[in-house]
């Protein structure tokens, strides 16, 4: 891991709400709006009880999208190893997979690892975080969910703030990112719990000005992210 020093708070907005007939267009936008990356959710219908896309349509995005912008990969997925090489073949950049979904985690990170792209671990609002302390070593980054996966446009669960709180005081140059909720209203909370890669999806991208919402998060880091 980097050392604590060179943390750098990111915005990645998700594409979950937005509108698939237009999503090149609106992927291409956001990066011109201040997105640091883009953060993709795929959903198969097992893990969580929703469908969204996979690697054709990843695949499809990447060519339209500058190859600079990191594209975050939120697997809500059963078995996350079988769709580890089709996204990387798409273009994917960071492969982030459930705890909850994989029966060998660190085998799931190796075989992530071993295509190139980064790694990351996520954690469900009823999964005890520490469970991945042995895994922290091993990955990229850690994701906590503040909903419940599967839906966008859920409520932000400020009760999952000390998970980060938790993760941030025993591993410090951990980049640990939220997904679920955030918005400008709330990102403080994030920011303070020690959060560095903030997803945040229908505050921006059901709003006809994306760039003002990702400067308004962008702002308040400046003043409440102190790691």
């Amino acid at each position: 891991m980097p050392s604590s020093s060179s943390l750098k708070v990111q915005i990645g907005p998700s594409i979950l709400n937005s509108d698939l007939s237009l999503l090149a267009d609106q992927c291409v936008n956001l990066v011109k709006a201040g997105a640091d990356y883009l953060h993709l959710d795929v959903m198969d219908g097992h893990f969580v009880p929703n469908l969204t896309f996979g690697a054709p349509v990843v695949k499809c995005l990447r060519k339209h999208v500058d190859k600079n912008v990191l594209f975050d990969m939120h697997m809500m997925v059963s078995e996350p190893e079988r769709w580890i090489q089709d996204m990387c073949n798409a273009g994917a950049d960071q492969y982030v997979f459930h705890y909850e979904a994989s029966a060998d985690p660190a085998n799931c990170i190796r075989l992530v690892k071993e295509t190139g792209m980064k790694v990351g671990i996520a954690v469900k609002p009823n999964t005890e975080v520490a469970l991945v302390d042995e895994f922290v070593d091993m990955v990229d980054l850690v994701l906590v969910m503040t909903v419940e996966p599967g839906f966008g446009g859920q409520k932000f669960m400020q009760d999952m703030m000390p998970k980060v709180s938790y993760l941030r005081n025993k591993f410090p140059a951990l980049e640990i990112e939220v997904d679920g909720g955030v918005s400008p209203d709330n990102v403080a909370m994030c920011y303070s719990a020690g959060a560095n890669q903030i997803v945040c999806g229908s505050a921006i991208t059901q709003n006809p000005d994306p760039a003002s919402v990702i400067s308004k998060l962008k702002e308040e880091a400046n003043r409440t992210f102190t790691f």
